[in-house]
């Protein structure tokens, strides 16, 4: 059965001239589909190109391929501090195209607060209200932030129009999104050995609410740790799923698959 990467990021100099090669490589690993997500990046200097360059550049890839790929365009919550107004505006005329599936990533980041948490905030109930607007899913980032995120979701969204990205809490968090009717996205992370508590909580989650992705060129799955993440390597995501729940890695496959179809509203 094919798989969906449902959540890569592959305009990183990492991939450079490679990135046929990553796609290529991609395909032969069984994918039908990757997501591939845009999102704002400091211009090389200042005054020179916009913070949504990046962004604007993920859309366009996708256009070159809708087959095989889709994109996202979001402002992530490290960044929350450093966007402007002016990239809100593109951030919008971007997610109004029809090759842009959906808003994000965006979200809250307690972790590492590299933008004031009121900022974050702020720009994340801006993005979901956007997404509101539009009628496309909210692709959330969220990093020890579980009931602030939970709370400007519930408040700014309503039911059935989302996805956690790269979940990796316990199964009281799980619960708190699964409530709002948001689909949950598992990374490589499922395959570290201190990620018990996203094991068990992966095992308890509705199949149909499910999917998987690489986040990559991060978090790279068990055995590959220390290489850069690419898409083909979601397999071992969903092998380890698998594994997890007891099932067939066929079940997983399709059930994924189908909700990433569903949860993100793929055209085709």
């Amino acid at each position: 059965m094919p798989l969906i990467d449902s959540h890569a990021h592959l305009d990183f100099e990492d991939y450079g001239d490679d990135l046929a090669e990553t796609l290529r490589r991609a395909r032969e690993a069984g994918l039908m589909h990757i997501v591939v997500v845009g999102q704002w990046r400091e211009p090389p200097q200042e005054g020179a190109g916009s913070g949504m360059a990046a962004a604007r550049g993920a859309v366009e890839l996708a256009r070159r391929d809708r087959s095989f790929l889709s994109a996202t365009a979001g402002i992530h919550p490290h960044d929350a501090a450093r966007a402007t107004a002016q990239d809100l505006r593109e951030l919008e005329a971007i997610c109004r195209e029809t090759d842009c599936v959906a808003v994000g990533e965006c979200g809250l980041d307690y972790h590492y607060d590299r933008s004031p948490r009121e900022v974050q905030r702020e720009l994340f109930a801006t993005q979901v209200r956007l997404a509101k607007a539009l009628k496309k899913p909210v692709v959330v980032h969220t990093r020890e932030a579980d009931a602030d995120t939970a709370d400007i979701l519930e408040r700014e969204l309503g039911p059935d129009n989302g996805v956690i990205h790269c979940f990796t809490g316990d199964w009281a968090a799980a619960q708190q999104y699964l409530a709002l009717g948001l689909h949950i996205s598992l990374s490589g992370v499922l395959t570290f050995k201190a990620a018990d508590a996203l094991r068990e909580a992966a095992a308890r989650i509705p199949l149909e609410r499910l999917l998987v992705e690489t986040d990559c060129p991060f978090l790279t799955p068990v055995p590959h740790r220390g290489k850069r993440n690419e898409p083909a390597y979601v397999r071992l995501t969903a092998e380890r799923l698998a594994e997890v729940r007891g099932i067939p890695l066929a079940e997983v496959e399709r059930a994924t698959t189908e909700n990433a179809r569903r949860a993100l509203r793929l055209p085709w």
